[in-house]
């Protein structure tokens, strides 16, 4: 029995240089296409990766369109009526205090007493808060949590504070809501997602903000993101609202040509990282006043007022043009 060996290449000449061309493409026709079923990687293609970013904005805007159109979104914003020191009765009826358009004559009473807040309920069982029946509660004011909410069907109302105490009052059946169709805005462009330095604040520092009853209010600040854009260098104050991100008032050149006339508001993506931030202007987002007269929105600081077109994000809406 004998083991089988490989058999012993022929004797031949050497090759000519024509002749190794030729069996070297020969040799790279026959071997790139196994290459490429074994895994090489395939270049980025931009066509996709700019049809992922579109349809990432248009996701963020439908979520924007679902929260504005929610039984307690903007549009459902009817009323804001102050509150007296002492008794003040509210329902339907003429003889009210607060009168409201809709639910039983008589809702109750809210008694302001030294900044303590509470509701005695004349209506029954038809009017609520926070969803249950209470003969009398005590009321808590957005300033100081989740605020109560006092409702009777589609009407409800809760109270805020802006300096003095307030109702603000909705009414989930509101033309405004039942007749939206959405906010119109500039087509996608991502030239305006912008990659912005960010220099910290000292800790505790703070800035006036001016909101439009003319009320001034302290905000905390978290410094400043500056960006370059058609030759010049613009600089934002970042402000502190919530967790996760930075919030920014701005007005720009498209402020009344265009876009909501007392500017709009915009969230960074994400917290800075290694002195850099992305922001982007896409998700540029009218203020609550551009729905509704009854909100009480921030004005943009001077420092954010920036003379360029912003052609990005939403324009106006057009039932609520004017601040």
């Amino acid at each position: 029995m004998f083991l089988e060996r490989p058999p012993r290449p022929l004797a031949r000449r050497p090759d000519s240089p024509l002749q190794v061309l030729r069996t070297s493409a020969v040799f790279l026709l026959a071997v790139l296409p196994l290459a490429g079923a074994a895994g090489v990687e395939k270049a980025p293609d931009p066509g996709e990766a700019a049809g992922a970013y579109v349809q990432s904005i248009d996701e963020w805007r439908a979520g924007r369109t679902q929260s504005l159109a929610q039984r307690d979104g903007w549009l459902t914003v009817v009323g804001m009526e102050w509150l007296q020191g002492g008794e003040n009765r509210v329902g339907n009826a003429e003889d009210n205090d607060i009168r409201l358009s809709g639910g039983p004559a008589h809702w109750g009473r809210v008694t302001l007493d030294d900044g303590k807040l509470r509701f005695y309920n004349l209506g029954g069982e038809e009017v609520t808060v926070d969803g249950v029946f209470q003969a009398q509660s005590v009321l808590v004011a957005d300033d100081a949590g989740e605020p109560s909410i006092v409702a009777s069907g589609a009407m409800s109302f809760y109270v805020i504070k802006r300096g003095s105490y307030a109702l603000r009052i909705r009414d989930a059946n509101a033309p405004a809501r039942l007749k939206f169709q959405g906010v119109p805005h500039y087509p996608v462009d991502p030239s305006w997602r912008i990659r912005a330095r960010f220099e910290p604040a000292p800790a505790g520092s703070t800035i006036e903000i001016a909101n439009v009853l003319g009320q001034l209010n302290d905000r905390e600040v978290l410094g400043t993101v500056e960006f370059d854009r058609s030759g010049k260098t613009f600089k934002l104050v970042a402000i502190k609202e919530g967790e996760g991100d930075m919030w920014i008032i701005f007005n720009d050149r498209t402020n009344g040509h265009g876009t909501y006339g007392a500017g709009r508001f915009l969230h960074s993506d994400g917290m800075p990282r290694n002195g850099y931030l992305t922001l982007d202007f896409n998700k540029a987002y009218n203020p609550p006043c551009a729905f509704t007269d009854f909100a009480t929105c921030p004005l943009p600081p001077p420092r954010n007022r920036m003379d360029i077109e912003v052609t990005a994000g939403e324009l106006a809406y057009h039932a609520h043009e004017n601040p």
